[in-house]
């Protein structure tokens, strides 16, 4: 990464017509291609033989993942981001004093953080809706992924 960075600077950094420096920064781009070679056949290696335990990976979820959805529940309530931010640490922070998760916290203890939490929040703390409220192109929402992926091995881009 580096060594693409310097070449890169050194390209925008010549005048017109002017190739002596190109010349010298050849040696690092080849090292570049090289590497980033490497690194793909690695990736390669990996991804074919990964196995996932879909077991083990639901048993480690933990409901403090989710903050961030604590605070896109807020800003969908009208409070601007910023603020939500800083709700949602309160959030975690009371959780935590109560040796609770976020998930178990009750209402009025919600409240007293923020008026702006309601009863529906419980709807927050449901992991496959938070990764399906995840809709931003190349994001991880099924109908998303699958669509990126087909496209990906040119079966369709629509």
């Amino acid at each position: 990464m580096g060594q693409a960075s310097g070449f890169l600077s050194t390209l925008k950094s010549l005048p017109t017509a002017y190739n002596k420096d190109i010349q010298e920064s050849v040696e690092p781009l080849l090292d570049c291609v090289k590497t980033v070679s490497h690194c793909l056949r690695i990736a390669g290696g990996v991804l074919s033989t990964l196995q996932i335990d879909s077991e083990k990976m639901k048993a480690a979820l933990t409901a403090d993942m989710l903050a961030t959805d604590v605070a896109d529940y807020l800003v969908l309530k009208g409070v601007p981001f910023r603020q939500t931010h800083h709700i949602a640490g309160a959030v975690v922070r009371k959780a935590e004093e109560k040796g609770i998760s976020i998930a178990e916290l009750e209402l009025p203890d919600l409240k007293q953080i923020s008026p702006q939490f309601e009863a529906d929040i419980v709807d927050v703390f449901d992991f496959e809706r938070s990764v399906e409220r995840r809709t931003a192109q190349g994001g991880h929402e099924p109908e998303l992924s699958t669509r990126s992926n087909l496209c990906y091995r040119g079966l369709s881009c629509r």
